[in-house]
């Protein structure tokens, strides 16, 4: 596939969106005092960690987004758009409840929402373009394990 100028203004887009979400999804976790004290399974990534891992998912979703809406109708880009404003809205909200608000039970709650809009990312976006389709899956594997993480700290936090 040679890109064309739709799909450069796409990845424009996306990068611009997903920087904006990096941005307040760092503003919104706060490891503060109650974040320390709170009781994790030994297998949680480091806290060093997270913020390559987020590096990386954005950026295979600022190309899943490019390739989508480059292979797309205009009926299509509009389903693309509204799956990714609805992702990008509950992946600020899981970080806002669990880490500003200090409520894990309500953030697993949330993300189970949060979870089924990667799907829908997924289906809408992977519907339009195979490549798109495999760009998402570290981000339904990182949200899968965070959703584990985050049972395991309502478990072990009663």
């Amino acid at each position: 596939m040679i890109p064309t100028t739709a799909f450069y203004q796409a990845l424009l887009g996306g990068a611009l969106f997903c920087t904006v979400l990096a941005i307040a999804g760092g503003v919104l976790t706060k490891l503060s005092p109650w974040y320390y004290a709170l009781k994790q399974p030994s297998w949680k990534p480091p806290d060093w960690a997270f913020g390559p891992v987020w590096t990386t998912i954005f950026i295979c979703l600022s190309f899943a987004i490019a390739y989508a809406w480059d292979a797309s109708d205009t009926t299509q880009r509009t389903y693309i758009l509204w799956a990714v404003l609805v992702n990008g809205v509950l992946n600020m909200a899981w970080s806002m409840i669990f880490f500003t608000l200090q409520k894990p039970t309500y953030a697993l709650l949330e993300l189970i929402l949060f979870w089924l809009s990667i799907v829908l990312l997924i289906y809408v976006l992977g519907g339009a373009s195979r490549i798109s389709l495999y760009l998402l899956f570290p981000y339904i594997i990182w949200v899968t394990t965070a959703g584990v993480l985050n049972y395991q700290i309502v478990r072990m936090n009663p």
